[in-house]
Protein backbone atom coordinates (compact mmCIF):
# COMPACT_ATOMS: atom_id res chain seq x y z
CA UNK A 1 0.00 0.00 0.00
CA UNK A 2 1.31 3.41 -0.90
CA UNK A 3 1.26 6.03 1.83
CA UNK A 4 -0.23 9.48 1.30
CA UNK A 5 2.33 12.31 1.41
CA UNK A 6 2.44 13.86 4.86
CA UNK A 7 3.77 17.30 5.76
CA UNK A 8 6.76 15.55 7.33
CA UNK A 9 7.57 13.89 3.98
CA UNK A 10 7.10 17.19 2.14
CA UNK A 11 9.55 18.86 4.54
CA UNK A 12 12.17 16.14 3.95
CA UNK A 13 11.60 16.36 0.17
CA UNK A 14 12.09 20.15 0.27
CA UNK A 15 15.40 19.67 2.11
CA UNK A 16 16.56 16.95 -0.29
CA UNK A 17 16.76 14.43 2.57
CA UNK A 18 16.41 10.77 1.54
CA UNK A 19 14.04 8.58 3.56
CA UNK A 20 12.14 5.32 3.37
CA UNK A 21 8.42 5.02 4.17
CA UNK A 22 7.01 2.01 6.00
CA UNK A 23 3.29 1.61 6.55
CA UNK A 24 1.52 -0.64 9.04
CA UNK A 25 -1.95 -1.52 10.24
CA UNK A 26 -2.84 0.59 13.26
CA UNK A 27 -4.13 -1.05 16.43
CA UNK A 28 -5.88 1.83 18.26
CA UNK A 29 -5.59 -0.15 21.51
CA UNK A 30 -1.80 -0.46 21.19
CA UNK A 31 -0.04 2.64 19.84
CA UNK A 32 3.24 1.80 21.63
CA UNK A 33 6.52 2.26 19.80
CA UNK A 34 7.36 -1.40 20.44
CA UNK A 35 4.17 -2.44 18.66
CA UNK A 36 4.95 -0.11 15.74
CA UNK A 37 8.50 -1.54 15.56
CA UNK A 38 7.11 -5.09 15.30
CA UNK A 39 4.63 -4.05 12.63
CA UNK A 40 7.27 -2.41 10.42
CA UNK A 41 9.93 -5.07 11.09
CA UNK A 42 12.41 -2.63 12.64
CA UNK A 43 14.24 -2.91 16.00
CA UNK A 44 12.40 -1.17 18.89
CA UNK A 45 15.61 0.57 19.99
CA UNK A 46 15.77 2.22 16.54
CA UNK A 47 12.04 3.06 16.42
CA UNK A 48 11.87 6.45 18.11
CA UNK A 49 8.80 7.92 19.77
CA UNK A 50 8.10 11.64 20.15
CA UNK A 51 6.72 12.89 23.45
CA UNK A 52 5.48 16.42 24.11
CA UNK A 53 6.83 17.86 27.35
CA UNK A 54 6.79 21.21 29.14
CA UNK A 55 9.60 22.69 31.20
CA UNK A 56 9.01 25.10 34.06
CA UNK A 57 11.21 27.78 32.45
CA UNK A 58 11.43 27.13 28.72
CA UNK A 59 7.95 25.79 28.01
CA UNK A 60 6.98 23.17 25.44
CA UNK A 61 9.57 20.90 23.84
CA UNK A 62 9.65 17.57 22.02
CA UNK A 63 11.54 14.61 23.43
CA UNK A 64 12.48 11.92 20.89
CA UNK A 65 13.65 8.64 22.36
CA UNK A 66 13.97 4.92 21.62
CA UNK A 67 10.71 3.02 21.67
CA UNK A 68 12.01 0.54 24.23
CA UNK A 69 13.02 3.25 26.73
CA UNK A 70 11.21 5.74 28.91
CA UNK A 71 11.70 9.48 29.20
CA UNK A 72 14.00 10.66 31.99
CA UNK A 73 12.23 13.89 32.96
CA UNK A 74 15.13 15.12 35.13
CA UNK A 75 17.58 14.63 32.25
CA UNK A 76 15.22 16.39 29.81
CA UNK A 77 14.87 19.31 32.23
CA UNK A 78 18.68 19.57 32.48
CA UNK A 79 19.08 19.46 28.68
CA UNK A 80 16.42 22.15 28.22
CA UNK A 81 17.69 24.42 31.01
CA UNK A 82 14.67 23.80 33.23
CA UNK A 83 14.40 22.90 36.91
CA UNK A 84 11.72 20.32 36.09
CA UNK A 85 9.76 19.02 33.14
CA UNK A 86 6.58 17.02 32.71
CA UNK A 87 4.85 15.27 29.84
CA UNK A 88 1.86 17.36 28.74
CA UNK A 89 -1.64 15.92 29.20
CA UNK A 90 -2.89 14.00 26.18
CA UNK A 91 -5.67 16.53 25.53
CA UNK A 92 -3.00 19.21 24.83
CA UNK A 93 -0.95 17.17 22.35
CA UNK A 94 -3.02 17.82 19.23
CA UNK A 95 -3.63 21.56 19.86
CA UNK A 96 0.13 22.05 20.48
CA UNK A 97 1.52 19.93 17.64
CA UNK A 98 -1.25 19.44 15.10
CA UNK A 99 -0.74 15.68 15.44
CA UNK A 100 -2.76 12.92 17.15
CA UNK A 101 -1.35 10.47 19.69
CA UNK A 102 0.50 7.75 17.78
CA UNK A 103 1.30 10.19 14.97
CA UNK A 104 3.32 12.92 16.70
CA UNK A 105 6.54 13.97 14.97
CA UNK A 106 8.92 16.91 15.21
CA UNK A 107 8.98 17.03 11.39
CA UNK A 108 6.68 19.83 10.18
CA UNK A 109 5.20 20.29 13.64
CA UNK A 110 2.64 23.10 14.08
CA UNK A 111 5.28 25.21 15.87
CA UNK A 112 9.08 25.05 15.92
CA UNK A 113 9.50 23.68 19.43
CA UNK A 114 12.94 22.78 20.75
CA UNK A 115 13.62 19.11 19.93
CA UNK A 116 15.79 16.84 22.08
CA UNK A 117 16.86 13.62 20.38
CA UNK A 118 18.21 10.93 22.67
CA UNK A 119 21.95 10.56 22.11
CA UNK A 120 21.47 6.81 21.49
CA UNK A 121 20.22 7.72 18.00
CA UNK A 122 23.85 8.33 17.05
CA UNK A 123 24.55 4.59 17.39
CA UNK A 124 22.43 3.75 14.34
CA UNK A 125 22.67 4.21 10.58
CA UNK A 126 18.92 4.79 10.46
CA UNK A 127 16.13 5.50 12.90
CA UNK A 128 12.39 5.31 12.46
CA UNK A 129 10.09 8.21 13.41
CA UNK A 130 6.43 8.91 12.82
CA UNK A 131 5.57 10.49 9.47
CA UNK A 132 2.92 12.58 11.21
CA UNK A 133 0.08 10.10 10.81
CA UNK A 134 -0.79 6.82 12.46
CA UNK A 135 0.23 3.88 10.31
CA UNK A 136 3.16 5.59 8.56
CA UNK A 137 6.80 5.63 9.70
CA UNK A 138 9.82 7.33 8.12
CA UNK A 139 13.27 5.72 8.21
CA UNK A 140 16.15 8.16 7.89
CA UNK A 141 19.67 8.89 9.09
CA UNK A 142 19.83 10.50 12.55
CA UNK A 143 21.99 13.35 11.15
CA UNK A 144 19.30 14.09 8.56
CA UNK A 145 16.62 14.11 11.27
CA UNK A 146 18.73 16.59 13.25
CA UNK A 147 19.14 18.78 10.14
CA UNK A 148 15.39 18.72 9.43
CA UNK A 149 14.24 19.41 13.00
CA UNK A 150 17.09 21.39 14.56
CA UNK A 151 17.22 18.71 17.27
CA UNK A 152 19.95 18.62 19.89
CA UNK A 153 21.38 15.32 21.10
CA UNK A 154 20.92 14.75 24.83
CA UNK A 155 20.89 11.75 27.21
CA UNK A 156 17.11 11.88 27.89
CA UNK A 157 16.08 8.23 28.11
CA UNK A 158 16.33 5.52 30.73
CA UNK A 159 15.51 1.83 30.76
CA UNK A 160 11.86 1.06 31.33
CA UNK A 161 11.20 0.31 34.98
Amino acid sequence: MSAPKTNAMRLLDSLGIPYEVRTYDVDPDDLSAESVARRIGFPPEQTFKTLVARGDRTGVCLAVLPGNAELDLKALARAAGDRRAEVVPLREVQPLTGYVRGGVTALACRKDYPVYLDELAQLYDRISVSAGARGIQILLRPEDYVRATGARYAPISKEKS
